[in-house]
């Protein structure tokens, strides 16, 4: 179409394009291209600080997610201390597992050599795993529920002063006094050994009234298992709670025991009642053999 015939049309169509047409040549006319020019680059830098600032935002975010790893180069002015403070600070990297039941891991708690240390100790010394006694009971008899073998060591047995530090380094992670601790219970699972769920402190309606309680547990994997013998928490986050649970089962939240790692739950409420979700078992090994040792912690100093 010609551009004469577009103004000689006057239908409201045409007037339309023809308006357009006026108005396209006049934008083309009075721009020109420095004008052109300009715009292209304010649209350019315009991009390009956006994406500075996308940028920058990603670096904070990874910025907290590394803040541990920064802090060890970080400048402290410490504090004085009591007679029983330290004179350093401590990072142990630790992950939260659950917060129902209160759980943590720590990975790489104990070296290897720690490890293996710690099995030598306990090999040739090891009996039967016993169960605490309920109000009813006055014996210990064969029983299946704990099916493990077990020692117990202190900390003072060790002239190497392994377990002095492995103790230490609980503390550290627990802010819980060795003044509270039970001595180490370094425990041997071998082909289908298993511990069923139970809870590590101790009803007073079932044992009868309680001087102290064990307020925490840190479990420190002495081997790896190839496959089983997971510790594993059934009620987690208040399931299988009706009543109808079979504590043979080996269901919930598992733990994977590797060597080293470390592994921290809490039997109480902070107000020192007994949390029932707290109830966990030792899942049977089903390859391998599984060496894991128990430091129970209570709410009283020794003697308990």
């Amino acid at each position: 179409m010609s551009t004469s015939r577009i103004f000689d049309d006057y239908t409201p169509k045409m007037k339309t394009k023809g308006r357009a047409y006026l108005y396209w040549n006049y934008s083309r006319a009075k721009l020109g291209f420095p004008a052109v020019f300009l715009f292209c680059c304010l649209f350019f830098i315009a991009g390009f600080l956006s994406s500075s600032l996308r940028s920058q935002s990603q670096k904070e975010v990874s910025g907290v997610r590394q803040r541990g790893r920064q802090l060890d180069s970080v400048g402290y002015d410490l504090m004085a201390h009591g007679k029983t403070g330290d004179d350093s600070i401590s990072i142990i990297p630790f992950q939260v597992i659950s917060w129902r039941p209160r759980a943590f891991y720590f990975p790489k708690f104990a070296t290897p050599e720690q490890c293996r240390h710690i099995i030598n100790m306990a090999r040739s010394n090891l009996e039967p795993s016993k169960l605490a006694l309920r109000k009813e009971e006055s014996e210990h008899k064969p029983q299946d529920v704990r099916t493990s073998m077990g020692t117990f060591l202190s900390a003072s047995q060790d002239g190497t002063g392994i377990l002095d530090a492995i103790e230490e380094k609980i503390a550290k992670a627990t802010k819980l006094p060795r003044s509270h601790y039970e001595d180490f219970n370094v425990l041997r699972y071998e082909l289908g050994q298993k511990y069923d769920s139970h809870l590590d402190a101790f009803p007073p309606e079932h044992y009868g009234p309680q001087k102290s309680q064990r307020v925490a547990t840190f479990l420190v994997y002495l081997s790896d298992v190839e496959e089983g013998g997971e510790t594993a928490f059934p009620y987690e986050n208040g399931l299988n709670m009706d009543g109808s649970f079979d504590f043979k089962k080996c269901i919930g939240l598992k733990v994977k025991p590797r060597m080293g790692d470390g592994f921290l739950f809490y039997s109480l409420y902070p107000n020192n009642t007994i949390d029932p979700i707290s109830l966990h078992g030792s899942c049977p090994v089903i390859k391998g053999e599984k060496w894991v040792v128990t430091k129970w912690i209570r709410d009283q100093q020794r003697p308990f």
